[in-house]
């Protein structure tokens, strides 16, 4: 048990980590901060007097701390609209973003397409972390993944093994979860790796895939895995086309939470993690989805997959996706 866990943003990813940490006992006081509800100037004064007095976070806080004595948890929860109850946090989960919402006619932004309001809202989180608690390990979850994770490496500055990006333990059990829907088996009968990016260029490998130990490719055709591995490359899509609004809260909450878990408890698990490379994988000074030990000390060691030579140059694509929006990154200063 950590002494101190802030998450930033108290949306429905927010919301599922405070109520999560709170439930597995990870800390022993959580702190959640979240800026709304925004007071709209052109409201008439009594909205804006209401407004001013409502918070999701303190909102959400409430609720939580209410259903602790059936949890049962005894731990404290620290909710606020402004950032210093970050303070002393060791770990640090951020959410904060705008996340993908469907637009009117059924379609929705890409991840890239966040980048510009997004990086905003980042650099405000990175100078609050810089402030109140800098050496807390960061695990971050806002889109696009891969560039605001950068953001906040030049923003802060950490030890590369303290700060890093959810994205491949999300990608890679959704392709779990597919493969083993497809197969008829449990979940727990699948392991499967998804490098690169999180987009839709990230890359499933197929070659890692296993289920029960033996090569996925003797359960399923490759016309079935080919629609598999496409699905897993839009599933965050998918889920966010079926809401109509938001998009998928629960399943990555839990992927930052396998994360968490793996450093609070020194683990050293072998996890996909959005690191920053070293020239792995023949990459240098990007962050990239790849296999990593993350233990106590956080990323503690970038792992190499023999990868075929198609698995090589798809990782290729996604990479030079990665940076793409990171010279975007770069250019926007």
């Amino acid at each position: 048990m950590l002494k101190k866990i802030a998450v930033i943003g108290g949306g429905n990813i927010g919301g599922v980590l405070v109520q999560e940490i709170a439930r597995r006992k990870l800390a022993r006081t959580i702190a959640v901060t979240d800026p709304a509800p925004f007071i709209n100037p052109n409201d008439p004064p009594e909205k804006q007097e209401v407004t001013r007095k409502q918070s999701v976070s303190k909102g959400k806080a409430l609720d939580i701390l209410e259903a602790l004595p059936v949890m049962p948890a005894d731990v404290r929860i620290e909710a606020s609209r402004d950032y210093d109850v970050l303070a002393g946090a060791e770990m640090v989960i951020s959410t904060a973003g705008v996340p993908r919402k469907a637009r009117p006619d059924g379609t929705f932004p890409s991840r890239e397409e966040l980048l510009a309001i997004n990086l905003k809202v980042t650099k405000h989180v990175a100078d609050a972390i810089g402030q109140y608690c800098k050496n807390a390990f960061v695990i971050n979850i806002a889109n696009p993944l891969d560039a605001i994770v950068y953001t906040l490496y030049k923003k802060l500055a950490p030890p590369k093994n303290m700060l890093c990006g959810m994205a491949g333990v999300l990608d890679s059990a959704r392709y779990r979860y597919f493969v083993a829907e497809a197969v008829g088996v449990s979940v727990e009968n699948v392991e499967a790796l998804v490098l690169g990016g999180h987009g839709d260029d990230m890359v499933p490998i197929r070659s890692c895939c296993r289920v029960a130990g033996m090569p996925v490719e003797k359960f399923l055709s490759k016309e079935k895995l080919d629609a598999i591995e496409s699905r897993t490359r839009k599933a965050g899509g998918e889920v966010v086309g079926l809401l109509g609004f938001g998009s998928a809260f629960v399943s990555p909450a839990f992927s930052a939470l396998e994360m968490a878990e793996a450093v609070i408890y020194d683990k050293r698990k072998i996890i996909p993690v959005c690191t920053l490379l070293e020239g792995e994988y023949g990459v240098n000074g990007l962050f990239v989805g790849v296999p990593a030990i993350m233990g106590a000390h956080g990323v503690e060691k970038v792992i190499e997959a023999d990868l075929t030579d198609a698995e090589k140059a798809a990782l290729g694509k996604s990479v030079d996706v990665v940076k793409k929006t990171s010279a975007e990154v770069d250019a926007a200063g």
